[in-house]
């Protein structure tokens, strides 16, 4: 994916659009986390999803991995090439690794993983650009966009488990 079709998209609305999905998922009992695909050639969105790892039981159902995996089996690796993933917070090593191997062009994310790793008081983090870099791949990475937007959903999420 060229420089020039991945800096027309708005980035900041469709961050804000992964934030939302991210607020979604905690109110229904998950972690706050959500992500969705965007054709870069056009900016159209065509598909989302949001985390699901406490309500389906399921440690696979992180929303970057589902869409990872919906879009290898939806999309021609063609069409997969100019796909942006935008997300609530970097992925995590398995929801890089996932992208990765379905050969998608751009991840956009809003918290950096050592906000993420600070915000739930994590020693250690492994940025998503490290995993690429060590499969080899070509997935762009840009970020972070509205941080502090991003922080605020992860440190209110943490404030209400405390008071449960």
């Amino acid at each position: 994916m060229d420089d020039e079709t991945l800096d027309a998209l708005d980035h900041e609305a469709h961050v804000g659009r992964a934030l939302e999905l991210a607020r979604q998922a905690a109110a229904r009992g998950d972690d706050p986390y959500g992500s969705l695909l965007v054709r870069a050639a056009d900016g159209e969105r065509l598909m989302s999803a949001r985390n699901a790892v406490a309500t389906a039981d399921d440690i696979r159902r992180h929303p970057e991995l589902t869409l990872a995996y919906r879009a290898a089996r939806e999309f021609s690796p063609a069409q997969r090439a100019g796909l942006v993933m935008y997300t609530s917070t970097e992925p995590c090593p398995m929801c890089a690794g996932g992208i990765a191997s379905a050969e998608l062009g751009a991840v956009v994310h809003s918290v950096p993983a050592e906000t993420g790793a600070e915000v739930y008081g994590r020693e250690g983090f492994v940025r998503s650009a490290a995993v690429y870099d060590g499969l080899d791949c070509d997935v762009r990475v840009v970020g972070p966009v509205s941080p502090a937007a991003g922080e605020a959903v992860h440190r209110e999420h943490r404030a209400n488990r405390r008071e449960e």
